[in-house]
């Protein structure tokens, strides 16, 4: 902001600005939970070999893909809240895998849900 804008503010302005600078807080705090849950899916497929997966493993993927899918959700609706509508460069930058997508939404979260649910 310009020194302008704070020497001939109202108190309406003040308060536009503080929703403004809280919206992309939480944007930024959105895209790093986003990051930090695909980086949690990266790192255990590294580790484990899809093919022939024991049941628990395949249990334990499901439930990141799950989380994934609920950070990219609420990634997405706080971009569409900052007026940011097209989704497809968060799923291109974030290189967001096509299963994560299909499991995106708000009902697909453990904690909302309180079961393990498969996408």
């Amino acid at each position: 902001m310009s020194r302008d804008f704070r020497l001939h503010r109202t108190p309406l302005d003040a308060l536009d600005y503080e929703i403004a600078q809280e919206t992309a807080a939480a944007l930024g705090r959105m895209g790093r939970a986003l990051e930090a849950a695909l980086a949690r899916l990266r790192e255990f497929d590294a580790a484990h070999p899809r093919a022939g997966a024991p049941a628990s493993a395949r249990q334990v993927r499901r439930a990141l893909v799950t989380e994934a899918g609920h950070a990219l959700w609420m990634f997405v609706v706080q971009r569409e809240a900052c007026g940011l509508r097209d989704s497809r460069t968060v799923m291109r930058d974030y290189d967001v895998p096509g299963e994560v997508q299909r499991c995106m939404g708000a009902a697909t979260a453990p904690s909302i849900a309180g079961r393990n649910t498969t996408c």
